[in-house]
């Protein structure tokens, strides 16, 4: 079975609410995503379609980084969400690393997630290198990966506004 990964289309975005309510079991990531839409605030997004249909969804938001009176600008990866029923077949990989590739190409240096260390880590995500921002998400799961070293080593992370209602 071939799965497409695309940016997605204004008729994706039922099959994306669908996605997201099917992989997390609420709402709170779907109504996250028409947030950051509405807001203008997703850079990139995503859809893993397979024999005709949806099945998977990666988002990637504005952030910025406070460090020394100046702002840089950054990335959040999330919600990346999979159907139940396709889940463990390198969708989410496939949806993550075409995702990093394009920002990388569009000239973005950093990315932040909160996630798995050990899911993550294959992407390149780092959790040590996260303890020098701060974020209201600090801790174990916060990661992050460079994709230049134009970017601040550390700073207060602001994500977009529709994360304020999580």
């Amino acid at each position: 079975m071939t799965t497409l990964v695309r940016t997605e289309t204004p008729d994706d975005g039922d099959a994306i609410r669908l996605v997201n309510r099917a992989a997390f079991g609420v709402s709170v990531e779907a109504d996250l995503v028409d947030r950051l839409r509405a807001d203008g605030d997703l850079l990139l997004s995503l859809v893993a379609e397979s024999e005709g249909g949806i099945v998977g969804y990666c988002g990637f938001s504005r952030l910025t980084i406070e460090a020394n009176n100046e702002h840089a600008n950054g990335v959040s990866l999330g919600p990346v969400a999979v159907l139940p029923l396709q889940q463990r077949r390198g969708i989410g990989q496939q949806m993550i690393r075409d995702g990093i590739a394009r920002l990388k190409a569009r000239g973005e240096t950093l990315i932040v997630v909160l996630g798995d260390p050990d899911y993550y880590s294959r992407f390149g995500f780092d959790a040590a290198a996260a303890k020098d921002y701060r974020t209201p998400y600090d801790g174990p799961y916060l990661q992050v990966l460079r994709l230049s070293d134009h970017v601040p080593a550390s700073g207060n992370v602001r994500y977009a506004a529709a994360f304020a209602g999580l």
